[in-house]
């Protein structure tokens, strides 16, 4: 404690709000908003609070370490910023400007395919901070082989690969608002500057910028893709793929016999299926299935310090935080994504501690009810 007043709250889930109270309806709800009428969202949240912590006593906590070990790195917590896109609808600053702050911190950031800023400025902004490349697999091979060549030249270690955005999916905000960045050219940085793209225009961009979001959406994503195509994934990429958008056990062992290093249980914060399971509640059971052959990570629905230490003691090995950062990006541009991150973090060392554990590593569902 400094006796400064922080900009922004220490409780996070109080920055949803005042990013509405102080952000356009439109970025904010392309941000906040769910698929269909919000069940999923719910039920992520649903699914974490249905799980009550239990404290132990008469523990030695006078030290804690929150170092973990990810993909051969080692962290200083089991933590990363997951992919979010189009951050400049946010803040100017955009993906650097919270890329910056991860570093700082010494904590992950996955960059999303959908960026607002080309990768190579993003990891040019990081330095030597961990980063993790995001790829929406574009129906256009030489462009995902072009993304991940230039992702691999820009030192991003690990890639993450969302499979549960194969269309995008019924999002009444968005709808309400007309509110899609990408038909404006927002968020195709990645795109934009990628010479496979560019060898399938007409014209170039700025001749022609209509014709280069029409090609953008044509090949955004691909829904005839299956297990099989992760071949060509492996032959291109030599650092460690992770699945992103994994809830069955079933999809998780296809993930390890197809020769994958991790999977992230994750329901894309409730944006893509309406009534889906929540992610929290599918967590044991990936983990139970392949936890000892792959890495699994977490994200929906984390908020808290506690929600860290659910999922972790549900069989995650580290979270990726999502919303949060973003909101805080919004409200207070690099700075606002440090303190998410730092309160974050602080408040998992307490409920650790407070708990009767000193590591991460030490959780399991014994230190849960529920």
């Amino acid at each position: 404690m400094t006796g400064a007043v922080p900009r922004l709250p220490a409780d996070l889930t109080r920055l949803e709000q005042l990013a509405e109270q102080r952000l356009g309806p439109g970025p904010v709800g392309y941000v906040a908003g769910s698929a269909g009428n919000g069940s999923t969202e719910r039920a992520n949240r649903a699914a974490l609070d249905a799980h009550r912590i239990v404290p132990r006593m008469l523990r030695d906590v006078s030290s804690r370490d929150l170092r973990t070990e990810l993909f051969g790195r080692n962290l200083p917590a089991p933590l990363a910023l997951a992919p979010v896109g189009v951050l400049s609808i946010m803040h100017p600053d955009a993906e650097p400007a919270a890329a910056r702050a991860a570093a700082g911190e010494g904590v992950p950031f996955v960059l999303s395919s959908a960026s607002s800023t080309p990768m190579e400025q993003v990891a040019e902004a990081m330095g030597d901070g961990e980063r993790w490349f995001q790829l929406y697999w574009a129906k256009d091979r030489e462009v995902t082989r072009s993304f991940l060549t230039r992702a691999k030249a820009s030192g991003f270690t690990a890639l993450f690969v969302t499979l549960d955005t194969p269309l995008l999916a019924w999002r009444p905000r968005d709808l309400d608002q007309a509110y899609l960045p990408f038909l404006h050219g927002v968020g195709t940085a990645n795109y934009f500057t990628d010479p496979a793209f560019l060898a399938g225009l007409a014209k170039p961009v700025h001749e022609d910028p209509n014709a280069a979001v029409l090609h953008f959406v044509g090949m955004f994503a691909d829904p005839g893709k299956t297990w099989p195509d992760l071949a060509f994934l492996r032959e291109n990429w030599d650092g460690p793929i992770v699945l992103k958008g994994i809830l069955h056990p079933d999809d998780a062992r296809l993930a390890a016999e197809a020769g994958m290093d991790g999977v992230v249980v994750s329901n894309h914060g409730g944006r893509q299926v309406n009534g889906s399971i929540g992610a929290a509640e599918a967590l044991p059971a990936v983990a139970a299935a392949v936890g000892d052959r792959l890495t699994v990570l977490f994200d929906s629905g984390i908020r808290t310090g506690d929600d860290v230490f659910k999922a972790l003691a549900l069989g995650a090995d580290a979270v990726l935080l999502g919303r949060p950062y973003a909101y805080g990006l919004g409200l207070d541009g690099q700075a606002g994504v440090t303190h998410v991150i730092r309160s974050l973090l602080a408040e998992f060392d307490l409920t650790l501690a407070l708990s009767g554990h000193r590591t991460p590593g030490a959780l399991d569902a014994s230190a849960l009810a529920g």
